[in-house]
């Protein structure tokens, strides 16, 4: 894997980050918030709010392969921080107080730690995935513009993670080699799995908005069966470019 690349794709994606205006007023009616702070207080407390980082029993062996690895592993978390900051944003906006425990959270960390490093990667990048979902439905959705901006931001950094997973198990494969179809099924099992579990918890919420849940599976599926296609091709290296900041932009606009 080129190492290089990665980092300095995660120097760069910290530039030019617009943060979105908590400030701003309210838009949606007080039912929709109060059916929204839940999944809002969950996804701050597993996205980046709980233990960002490796945690597997044998976490090291993947994590202290080379420097370069632990800077990647340590710049990847950086970002999952950053997703619980700005939620944690997002939750005082709408009323609801930042959580530090959740069934559903200690039974995920409880697996990753008895199950290996290996199954703790697979677990996260079907995370990334399934979350990247979840994002795009109440983007899509939520009106209110503060957080489909949070929304953007964190889907822009989740694009980037799932591209650096799939480059990491590329990088072990043969160029252009397909995944082994048992390998493919078990991953589809386990998406869908993470998928009903996020919907288990957080489909009332993005009901809420005005979302369903044939909406979220279709895009659960569609970033499955990209992520396993890709894998399988030689498809070319993420490059995101940062937006420009916020000043350049209304000047733009002007």
């Amino acid at each position: 894997m080129d190492y290089s690349h990665w980092l300095r794709h995660f120097e760069n994606n910290r530039r030019n980050r617009p943060e979105p205006q908590w400030a701003a007023p309210l838009t949606m009616d007080a039912r929709t918030v109060l059916a929204l702070v839940p999944s809002l207080e969950q996804f701050q407390l597993g996205d980046g709010g709980g233990p960002a980082s490796l945690i597997a029993y044998d976490a090291a062996r993947f994590r202290d392969a080379s420097d370069e690895i632990r800077r990647l592993v340590d710049l990847w978390f950086a970002e999952e921080r950053e997703h619980s900051r700005l939620l944690s944003c997002a939750v005082r906006r709408f009323g609801g107080r930042p959580r530090t425990s959740h069934w559903s959270f200690t039974a995920f960390c409880l697996c990753r730690r008895i199950l290996g490093v290996r199954f703790e990667l697979q677990v996260l990048l079907l995370t990334e995935l399934v979350s990247t979902a979840y994002y795009r439905v109440m983007r899509r959705h939520a009106q209110d513009k503060p957080l489909q901006d949070m929304c953007s931001l964190i889907l822009r950094d989740e694009a980037g993670h799932v591209h650096f997973h799939r480059d990491r198990l590329a990088s072990a494969r043969q160029p252009g080699t397909p995944p082994h179809p048992l390998w493919v099924m078990q991953f589809w099992i386990c998406g869908h799995a993470a998928a009903a579990m996020l919907w288990l918890n957080h489909g009332p919420s993005l009901r809420a908005l005005g979302a369903t849940s044939r909406e979220y599976f279709n895009e659960v599926r569609f970033e499955l069966s990209r992520f396993v296609r890709r894998l399988g091709s030689r498809a070319p290296r993420l490059k995101i470019v940062p937006p420009p900041p916020r000043d350049a932009s209304a000047t733009a606009a002007a």
